[in-house]
């Protein structure tokens, strides 16, 4: 059954190979499942893996310990919702093994925004990754080890 709002993020949504998205979604009940380090290289693998796969291409991605940011651009066949069940289907998986849990780790849905073409990606990819500082998680962006972008 669908939670309340989950069905108002798919209103609109679009997927389409070769565009770029900024995609955000968080963890059930904002638990911060990711300030364990462990925990979030299971989801930067995954990550990793749709991106060498041929799904996307991955321009950059930050997970904070409740909520995952990903720049990427759609790039294989699989659309848009497949690769967010995949990564999430994935993760969770992976990361109740490591806890000897079981639940949910993913809240139902997720936030995207296909960007217009003329948008600054590099900017966009700056904002991303700068979330930890801004989130006072670290003071260089060094020093936090979880996110990547393709031009640094």
């Amino acid at each position: 059954m669908d939670k309340p709002h989950s069905r108002d993020l798919r209103k609109g949504r679009v997927s389409e190979s070769g565009r770029i998205y900024h995609m955000r979604t968080s963890t059930e009940l904002k638990r911060p499942f990711f300030a364990d380090f462990w925990l979030g290289r299971e989801v930067v693998k995954s990550l990793r893996f749709l991106h060498q796969r041929g799904d996307v291409e991955s321009l950059a991605f930050v997970v904070m310990p409740d909520h995952l940011h990903w720049l990427f651009c759609l790039t294989g066949e699989r659309p848009l919702d497949r690769i967010m069940l995949s990564l999430k289907s994935y993760t969770s998986h992976r990361i109740n093994v490591r806890r000897a849990e079981h639940g949910p780790v993913w809240q139902e849905g997720y936030f995207d925004r296909a960007l217009r073409a003329e948008e600054d990606l590099k900017d966009m990819a700056r904002y991303i990754v700068a979330n930890p500082l801004r989130a006072g998680l670290c003071r260089r962006l060094g020093d936090y080890p979880l996110w990547d972008a393709k031009w640094l």
